[in-house]
């Protein structure tokens, strides 16, 4: 199986190259994601559980799904593709913004994205795939924000760093 490549980026967004994945985590270089989160009609998201054979954060909640933008691949085309891989589904996606995060793991490796949030609605059950997902729930942006406050071991480190963000859009949009 051909090794993930992620596309690195300066901090305007602008491709620099490629480096396999693994490299870039462990070199801590800037490079381009994506972070999907989806809403149900009462405002609730979708979160699920990470696999618990991850090779980092194994077992804890985050955001709906995430993952790296292919070389040449739309954002939007990227988060539809990753959408379907992991939770089994298929919905519209509108970027909401970006912006740059870091944030070290025990296991000695670095997220240092570019990360391009985008939002979907939904009102049904997934359909997961087990390589990648062990459980999913919706919960309310309120009780969600409340949570990390009492449990924030339970969660990623960059869920916690981009939900802030998000949970603050969502407020100042509606």
């Amino acid at each position: 199986m051909k090794e993930e490549k992620v596309v690195l980026v300066d901090q305007f967004d602008n491709p620099i190259g490629t480096m396999p994945k693994m490299e870039a985590h462990e070199k801590a270089v800037l490079h381009r994601a994506f972070s999907v989160f989806i809403l149900n009609k009462k405002g609730e998201l979708m979160l699920q559980k990470r696999a618990l054979h991850k090779y980092h954060s194994p077992g804890l909640w985050t955001n709906t799904c995430c993952s790296h933008q292919r070389e040449g691949e739309d954002t939007l085309d990227a988060g539809q593709r990753r959408l379907k891989e992991e939770m089994g589904f298929s919905v519209p996606l509108q970027a909401l913004f970006h912006f740059i995060y870091k944030a070290p793991f025990d296991n000695g490796l670095t997220e240092h994205e570019l990360d391009h949030v985008l939002l979907g609605t939904f009102d049904q059950s997934p359909v997961l795939n087990s390589e990648e997902v062990a459980d999913w729930k919706w919960m309310s942006l309120e009780a969600i924000a409340e949570d990390i406050k009492q449990n924030p071991q339970a969660y990623t480190a960059w869920f916690k760093i981009i939900f802030n963000r998000f949970y603050a859009h969502i407020i100042a949009t509606t």
